[in-house]
């Protein structure tokens, strides 16, 4: 339906852009301007009434009416009125007021009785960015029937959205919205935001287009791929054959194995070249040592900040940091980019861009390894295909307890012997410097303590310009890691099976998962300790007793107000009123069934 210029005019002021957006606007309340029979104190009331006297106190008026419909005089009194409102009310003057009736041994008075027009209906009140009667209007100009199934909206919705803002009497005995109306309102919210994000996809003609094998692959590995390896490895397999640009979101626990999902996806674009960037230069280092062992057939480079300029034209597969933004790329098939949330947008859409040709885009492929909600990850599948590992390739073996100061001097003795085996330890606090405001020792306060009492103890944080330095000598040569959480994506740090995290309730679950990905990555045994002053913290002892990422991102949604749901995925700041990530999977899947059989261009 098009729409008048007015209307466009109030959908910007509301914020919105479409039809079923003004229908997720409901009333905040009902007013009944139905004439009744029976006085009813303490309810707010219709009444067909004559005014018979009005006197004017210093800070109120005072209004006597005669009520038709209960035969009844009513005094009505207007606190600290504004001039518009004498003009209602005229002696000898018969006519229609609302307002809120309370009575007192046997004389009844109305609170700021007001004049109304719409008699005989219920009428709905909006709380929005326009006034209540204009909003009244719009939504009896343009929400319809028809108007929403337009908008390809199922008709269960519909009639249950109606309802809310064109009421029946049933609605003024219920104080809070029904069962039925609220999936009506999760339904229409989704339908809204996924809707939107399939008309974001943009669909590109792909550079190349092949069918590729991973048979040889796989078969050359000295270890077994889980099944969800090889399922993604499968889809993107599929992504390869097709005429359109792949854009795929791979997203894996920690230690889940992407690295092997990478070189994979590499040995099928042979013989066209792949494209792989990596936030840190010790992430690139390790992808790149992993790929010259696990593709010895194939020409590997690695580009960093201190890595020669050369022609990169020869080599097969080209893995590196941000440096690649600043070299001259040859055209490949493949972009990939892992960690992808380390970078913004603008790099994202520059390295990409660097290999476009007019048209024709490589396929793009990028890794996580925050694990998100499956209800998240269908979400974001309106616009980008997700494949999720969940599982490891082996379990991991790590006791987590939530510990308070009086362990310490179980702690110490534990970290004595976990050094005297050639273990590493990492303590991550949450401050570097002091502060007034947190119980906790920062990093400046703890240090000397460590330092007097172990040796090989190094300390490294966010603002640390050589934090990549110190992991590597801390790798090879250290007992103990002091460190802020620096160290929750990146180095692979075999010797370390203990991890210590100060203030540990201050942290997201998701963060507390990553920190304790780091131990244990070799199958040694891991341990993760919870440090904190609260007496006790329920969301500490679900932690402790889940070591699935996915079922932790599901946990941190239970946990976190519904405003921080969408920091991931929807960067604009707009929160769902109404859905449930933790509950509504149903609902979700239903929604994207239903808009993949819109007509396209819908």
């Amino acid at each position: 339906m098009q729409l008048t210029k007015e209307q466009k005019a109030k959908f910007q002021k509301l914020g919105i852009s479409t039809i079923s957006e003004l229908a997720l606007l409901i009333p905040n309340s009902y007013e009944d301007y139905r004439i009744q029979e029976k006085l009813n104190p303490h309810a707010t009331q219709l009444i067909d009434a004559t005014v018979e006297s009005v006197y004017r106190a210093p800070n109120s008026i005072q209004i006597t009416f005669f009520v038709h419909n209960f035969g009844h005089r009513v005094t009505g009194v207007l606190f600290r009125p504004k001039p518009y409102m004498l003009h209602q009310f005229k002696v000898g003057e018969r006519d229609y007021y609302y307002g809120m009736i309370e009575c007192k041994q046997g004389n009844c008075s109305m609170s700021m009785p007001r004049k109304v027009s719409n008699i005989g209906q219920i009428t709905p009140k909006y709380k929005t960015a326009l006034r209540s009667d204009v909003m009244f209007r719009l939504t009896r100009e343009l929400l319809n029937f028809e108007n929403l199934c337009e908008e390809g909206i199922p008709e269960k919705v519909i009639k249950e959205v109606l309802a809310l803002h064109f009421p029946n009497s049933q609605i003024l005995q219920n104080t809070e919205v029904s069962p039925h109306a609220i999936e009506a309102l999760k339904y229409l919210e989704l339908y809204i935001y996924m809707k939107q994000l399939s008309h974001k996809r943009r669909y590109f003609q792909a550079l190349v287009s092949k069918n590729s094998s991973y048979d040889s692959f796989v078969k050359q590995l000295p270890f077994t791929l889980t099944q969800e390896q090889l399922n993604a490895i499968a889809d993107i397999q599929k992504d390869f054959s097709k005429d359109v640009a792949a854009k795929r979101m791979i997203v894996g626990d920690v230690g889940s194995g992407k690295t092997m999902v990478i070189l994979a996806a590499a040995a099928m674009m042979l013989p066209h070249k792949s494209i792989l960037m990596a936030p840190t230069t010790i992430l690139a280092n390790q992808l790149y040592e992993e790929a010259l062992k696990f593709l010895p057939q194939m020409k590997i480079a690695l580009v960093t900040n201190k890595t020669k300029k050369v022609s990169l034209e020869e080599y097969d597969f080209i893995i590196g940091t941000h440096a690649l933004l600043y070299r001259e790329l040859p055209h490949a098939g493949l972009v990939m980019v892992d960690e992808q949330h380390r970078f913004g947008t603008q790099q994202r859409n520059m390295l990409e861009k660097l290999i476009s040709k007019e048209e024709k885009k490589p396929h793009y492929l990028q890794f996580s390894a925050t694990p998100i909600p499956r209800t998240l990850a269908m979400i974001e599948s309106a616009h980008i295909d997700v494949s999720l590992i969940t599982s490891t390739p082996y379990k991991k073996d790590i006791d987590s307890q939530v510990i308070h100061k009086n362990d310490f001097k179980d702690l110490l003795k534990h970290i004595k012997n976990e050094i005297a085996k050639k273990n590493q330890v990492l303590v991550v606090y949450p401050l570097v410097e002091q502060s007034e405001f947190l119980a906790y020792q920062s990093i400046d306060e703890a240090r000397e303590y460590w330092e007097k009492n172990f040796e090989n103890v190094y300390i490294t944080h966010g603002k640390d310009k050589e934090k990549e330095q110190v992991l590597l000598d801390f790798r090879d040569n250290g007992d103990i890691l002091i460190a802020t959480t620096v160290v929750e994506v990146g180095i692979s740090l075999p010797r370390l099976t203990t991890v210590v995290i100060v203030g540990a309730e201050r942290l997201g679950l998701s963060t507390l998962h990553q920190l304790r990905g780091r131990v244990s990555r070799t199958g040694l045994k891991g341990y993760c300790f919870l440090y904190t002053n609260q007496n006790t913290s329920e969301r500490l002892d679900e932690f402790v007793k889940t070591s699935s990422g996915f079922d932790i991102a599901n946990l941190d949604l239970q946990y976190r107000k519904s405003g921080d749901l969408l920091k991931g995925i929807n960067q604009s700041g707009s929160q769902f009123k109404w859905v449930d990530f933790a509950e509504d999977s149903a609902i979700v899947q239903k929604v994207k069934e239903d808009l993949l059989l819109l007509p396209k261009g819908d």
